[in-house]
């Protein structure tokens, strides 16, 4: 028995849960075939989970070999990040954050007694302003999230005459969206801190899996039809990702 024992369906194109054995550890891989990707790629995601991502003209087998090769290092990530976990930014006041694509700055409101954090136009309120607001800011968001993005998916599924069984709307740690087999899309909440057009594309992208399960070259084309400027919104989304967390 080898550390690694891939588990996998051939016939599914998306990401694959096995595991990898680091000592006494049994860690969650996320097997990914990335059409775009030149080469074989571990990582190891803030979570403490992993990310094995197979190239196009990969195969799951080499996959399994270039884990094998790079098992030292990967274990050596693992203790680094059991020493010093990572922990979530705080947010205070006078934060900077992203929403609708903007930075804004979280500042404090009173009304008498009760007091409120200004994040843009949204007023969210708080018991107490001091301190780290990011659970209480970050809950507001979500459920602002909630309320528009499902609504926007079931506009753009009707539009292109796409079937949507639900939506969900979650905290994914390295992924914007995703689609399921049954047609439920799944949306990551910090979607409501990008541009819309960022958003919509992000829609789009998923609703477009409902053609084509993959990302093959026909799934881009798919993509570009119905958002032709797609590649701005992968372009903003690289170079603001670490304002989205």
């Amino acid at each position: 028995m080898t550390w690694f024992n891939f588990i996998l369906n051939r016939a599914e194109p998306v990401a694959q849960k096995v595991f990898l054995t680091v000592g006494d550890l049994q860690i969650p891989v996320a097997v990914i075939r990335n059409h775009r990707a030149r080469r074989y790629l571990l990582r190891l995601r803030p979570d403490g989970s992993a990310r094995l991502t197979i190239p196009r003209r990969g195969s799951v087998i080499e996959g399994h070999r270039f884990a094998e090769r790079n098992k030292k290092w990967f274990g050596r990530q693992v203790e680094k990040l059991l020493a010093n976990p990572i922990k979530p930014k705080q947010w205070s006041l006078g934060t900077e954050i992203l929403f609708r694509g903007q930075l804004v700055i979280l500042e404090v409101e009173m009304n008498g007694e009760t007091s409120a954090v200004r994040v843009g136009d949204e007023m969210v309120p708080v018991p107490n302003v001091t301190g780290d607001l990011r659970s209480r800011v970050m809950k507001h968001l979500w459920k602002l999230a909630a309320a528009e993005l499902a609504p926007k998916v079931y506009e753009f599924a009707a539009a292109h005459q796409l079937k949507v069984q639900r939506v969900t709307i979650r905290n994914q740690r390295s992924r914007w969206g995703s689609c399921s087999r049954r047609a439920t899309i799944s949306l990551n909440w910090k979607l409501i801190q990008a541009p819309p057009f960022v958003r919509d594309y992000i829609i789009l992208h998923e609703l477009m899996h409902l053609r084509q399960m993959n990302h093959s070259e026909r799934f881009w084309r798919e993509v570009e039809g119905v958002c032709p400027k797609y590649k701005t919104a992968e372009k903003w989304l690289k170079e603001h990702s670490s304002l989205l967390k």
